[in-house]
């Protein structure tokens, strides 16, 4: 059941590259959790397997559960802390295509905000999204400005140092490579 908990993440990694199911991503891209419900599997396993009749094989055990609980609580705070896929910071609709939606993310677990943009395509089960990129003020484009629809098929992203324009294929709604002008 271990394996089965750790094997659960390959599609959701899969699906969190550009170009994934959202869906799939949303619901198996979970690392820490996963993980944990492995680790913790795993220890079940061990626990159920051995013998508990001598003193030195129960005072063991106690000291091996310590010692877990020491590291499971940090790995929980940090799954309780990082866990999240961010705070969703806008989320426009495409002016003529309904089903494309600009987004852009908070994904950062500090103060200094990072942004990630993306466009999601589709919906329910089949919709993707295509990331367009993440802005961080230290990766020397400046501080993040803004993003939007500049036209049917066209997202502008401005930042402090530079302007990106991203064209989107009509059918797909795939990013293709953008247009960078300095400010």
């Amino acid at each position: 059941m271990a394996l089965v908990s750790a094997l659960v993440y390959l599609p959701g990694l899969h699906a969190s590259y550009s170009g994934g199911l959202v869906e799939v991503e949303r619901w198996l891209n979970h690392p820490m959790l996963l993980g944990g419900i492995a680790v913790a599997l795993f220890v079940v396993s061990l626990v159920v397997e051995l013998e508990f009749r001598t003193w030195v094989s129960q005072v063991g055990c106690a000291v091996g559960l310590v010692a877990l609980l020491f590291v499971g609580l940090p790995f929980a705070w940090l799954v309780f802390i990082f866990g999240g896929d961010g705070l969703e910071f806008t989320r426009e609709t495409g002016p003529e295509h309904p089903d494309q939606v600009l987004a852009v993310t908070n994904i950062a677990a500090s103060i200094d905000p990072i942004y990630k943009v993306q466009v999601l395509t589709g919906s329910g089960w089949s919709a993707r999204h295509w990331e367009l990129g993440v802005w961080d003020e230290r990766d020397g484009r400046g501080w993040f400005k803004g993003a939007e629809w500049s036209g049917p098929n066209r997202i502008t992203v401005t930042s402090e140092k530079e302007i990106a324009v991203f064209t989107l294929d009509p059918v797909s709604g795939r990013p293709g490579e953008p247009v960078t002008t300095k400010r």
